[in-house]
C-alpha cells in the first residue's frame, strides 16, 4: 500500500475547492484550508490505523463521515456560503484525490 502525502492531497483538494468557490474564494480560503487539512490528516490517519488493524472498514467510514460532516459545517457558518456550493466544493475536493485515498488504503473510502 502506497503512504498518503498529506501536503499533496490537500494540495489537490484545495485547487478543486478554490476553483469551485471562485469568486468567493478570498472569504473562504483560511477556513477551506484549515478544514482539507483535517481531512487530508484523517485520511492518512485512517491508512496507519488501518494498516496496524486497529480500524475497521466501517469504522474508517464513519471517521471520514464525522472529518466531512465538520468539514461542512465550518464552512456553512462563513456568509455567503450556501449549502450546495460548500457542498459543491467539498465533492470536488474529494474527486481529485479518490483514486489516490482508495489505493492508498486498499480498500473504497470514497
Amino acid at each position: 500500500m502506497a503512504n498518503i502525502d498529506v501536503q499533496q492531497v490537500l494540495t489537490g483538494m484545495v485547487g478543486a475547492a478554490e476553483g469551485v468557490f471562485g469568486e468567493k474564494w478570498p472569504a473562504i480560503k483560511d477556513f477551506a484550508e484549515a478544514e482539507f487539512e483535517k481531512l487530508a490528516k484523517t485520511f492518512a490517519q485512517i491508512e496507519t490505523l488501518e494498516l496496524s488493524g486497529q480500524i475497521t472498514e466501517g469504522e474508517a467510514s464513519v471517521l471520514f463521515e464525522m472529518q466531512k460532516n465538520t468539514t461542512r459545517a465550518v464552512m456553512l457558518t462563513l456568509e455567503g456560503m450556501s449549502l450546495l456550493l460548500v457542498e459543491g466544493a467539498i465533492n470536488a475536493a474529494l474527486a481529485v484525490v479518490k483514486d489516490t485515498i482508495n489505493t492508498a488504503l486498499g480498500f473504497t473510502l470514497l
